[in-house]
């Protein structure tokens, strides 16, 4: 009888999520942020979905967590030089990610650039309210440097040379995304829209055949206290996963400049190009995730290009005077609704 009840027991879990049954929505707060999951399927499935979800998220966050002294990433950026230290698989792929994509950058994404968010006072530690003084950023770029990082991929472990701290704020959202997606999937859910702190992953439509809508952000710096936001564009997202990163809520003054959280890697200071947002699609969210963090580094005019000759589709808020200047890929705007 148990072989037979194993299977049945899946084939009844994998039905849990029929189409066109109704959208199914879940939320909650994990990695530091919030969750939402809407998913075609019947109501009598929400309380198993959410237990996995939540499952899923925990797993990631224990693993990626700078937070967490006991995450394998802590431990790493905390660990002695001249150590190996052996990964999780989901770690370990995340980081290959994130390197592949500093070297097709040449350095505007780079996942090391950690210590230096530190020290602008966007990171675990105490804020400030003025810049740190030029050798300061100086010593914390010797730190710096996605080409430090020594991977043994066959035993998939990584070498700490001594001081080298990573962190994979601005990727572990969209792999967590393509997590809970794949599980979607798994349980025969073809029509979901997965959002983790504003990282997004859509496939199929709602039950009407109609793509997802999601709104895309004005980038200003007055959130509600009630969550609603100022709504620059709606895109209809199908089989796709949207980034976004934006200068708009970690950011102080100082002498009338401005000065956010986006910290260009290459030259150790808050990035100065006009940029407020960017949003970037991609098949993957642990692509389009820091795709975003990338293009914002890169700039308008580089960062088009880029985008350009690798089919991604994007699109650049920038501050112009006093008002939001819009730049974007034509891919991007064929799948504008308003």
């Amino acid at each position: 009888m148990k072989a037979l009840f194993v299977p049945l027991l899946l084939a009844l879990f994998a039905s849990a999520c029929t189409p066109r049954a109704g959208i199914v929505t879940l939320a909650g707060e994990s990695m530091g942020s919030t969750w939402t999951v809407k998913y075609v399927g019947r109501d009598d499935t929400a309380a198993r979905v959410r237990a996995a979800i939540e499952h899923e998220l925990a797993d990631i966050d224990a693993q990626m967590s700078t937070w967490k002294s006991e995450s394998p990433l802590s431990r790493y950026n905390t660990a002695e030089a001249g150590t190996w230290h052996d990964w999780p698989e989901s770690l370990f792929t995340v980081v290959q990610a994130a390197l592949a994509l500093a070297a097709d950058t040449g350095g505007a994404y780079d996942p090391t650039v950690g210590p230096l968010v530190e020290l602008w006072g966007f990171g675990p530690g105490k804020a400030r309210r003025e810049p740190p003084a030029a050798d300061e950023i100086e010593a914390m770029r010797a730190r710096v440097g996605w080409r430090k990082v020594r991977l043994d991929v066959e035993h998939r472990r990584v070498f700490q040379p001594g001081g080298l701290y990573l962190d994979l704020s601005s990727i572990a959202p969209g792999y967590a995304t393509d997590r809970i997606g794949a599980y979607l999937e798994a349980q025969g859910c073809a029509d979901y829209l997965v959002e983790i702190g504003g990282e997004l992953r859509a496939r199929g439509s709602k039950p009407d055949g109609s793509d997802w809508q999601v709104a895309i952000q004005r980038p200003l710096d007055n959130d509600s206290s009630d969550g609603a936001i100022d709504v620059q564009r709606i895109i209809a997202l199908r089989d796709a996963a949207l980034g976004s990163s934006g200068d708009y809520r970690h950011f102080f003054e100082d002498q009338g400049r401005r000065y956010a959280h986006r910290i260009d890697p290459r030259t150790g200071w808050p990035l100065d190009n006009d940029v407020a947002s960017v949003t970037a699609l991609a098949e993957r969210g642990i692509d389009a995730d820091p795709f975003a963090t990338a293009l914002s580094v890169l700039g308008p005019d580089a960062g088009l290009a880029w985008a350009r000759e690798r089919g991604v589709a994007v699109l650049f808020i920038l501050r112009s005077g006093g008002r939001f200047e819009e730049r974007m890929s034509d891919d991007f705007a064929a799948r504008l609704t308003q």
